[in-house]
């Protein structure tokens, strides 16, 4: 038994160890990263990596694919005055790391209902967006490792989005519009790094950007505090009593130095093979 054991191991090793980037993430220099997720803040737990790598010569988009107008239990706040505050949460959780306004890009649809949108016109706007920015890594929800991975319906939806619109940009047949009236030209994303994964692979060390990540986080205050019941201003001095220090230090003591991937490097039809 220890013997088949041994030998499945020795096996299956090689196929692990070429799953990882041929260069450690950590020393990514000239790239064009794109994030694609459903809502805003649904980047905030990759914070430390994107923060490293656009410190590091990195080009780093997020694109959002719902404006979060519905993240709410507050009863005064209604879906465009919501809508305006997630926008500017986001731009000030971006700030914090290096990222510029000109970075984010949201699709603008309604929170909680992205799987009911028209699917082709979704991945058309994505596809376009991908064309234009031509990213050489793909940071997504897991979309499924030799299975469909469940995620709440926006975050699933996004999830499968994003591959898909991948798989449809690299072909010129597709959305051919784009390329003949637009100028644009078919893209093939070759890397690829997916996070809630069982399958993780790649440990990211964040140590120098930890804050970075827990001020972008702390940005979030219709979110991640008793403003998403009453949601008072933008201004963490605000919070009732001394729910302002108690939400930074939950933050800095759950917030760690390492973040993890299942990064994939091929074709976007092979992202959810367990087969390299």
């Amino acid at each position: 038994m220890k013997t088949h054991l041994l030998i499945f191991t020795l096996l299956l090793f090689p196929v692990l160890s070429q799953a990882q980037p041929d260069t450690p993430v950590e020393e990514w220099e000239g790239k064009t990263i794109l994030l694609i997720g459903a809502h805003p803040d649904d980047d905030a737990g990759r914070h430390g990596t994107l923060a490293m790598l656009q410190d590091h010569g990195n080009d780093v988009h997020i694109l959002l694919m719902t404006s979060g107008n519905v993240g709410t239990f507050d009863k005064n706040m209604t879906r465009t005055r919501l809508a305006k505050i997630r926008r500017m949460e986001q731009l000030a959780a971006m700030s914090e790391l290096g990222l510029p306004e000109e970075n984010y890009h949201n699709l603008g649809y309604t929170d909680g209902m992205l799987e009911f949108a028209d699917k082709e016109e979704v991945v058309r706007r994505l596809v376009k967006k991908i064309r234009e920015l031509k990213p050489d890594v793909l940071v997504a929800f897991e979309p499924g490792w030799g299975y469909q991975k469940w995620h709440k319906s926006d975050h699933r939806a996004a999830a499968y989005l994003a591959v898909d619109a991948a798989r449809a940009a690299e072909w010129f047949l597709i959305f051919p519009e784009q390329i003949e009236q637009d100028g644009l030209e078919a893209h093939s994303i070759r890397e690829y790094m997916f996070w809630g994964s069982e399958g993780s692979n790649t440990t990211v060390d964040i140590s120098d950007y930890v804050e970075n990540k827990v001020m972008s986080r702390s940005r979030h205050l219709s979110q991640f505090t008793s403003m998403r019941d009453n949601y008072i201003s933008s201004d963490i001095n605000d919070l009732p009593e001394d729910e302002a220090e108690a939400f930074m230090k939950r933050l800095r003591e759950n917030t760690g130095s390492e973040e993890y991937f299942r990064y994939y490097s091929g074709a976007p039809d092979g992202a959810g093979s367990r087969r390299d």
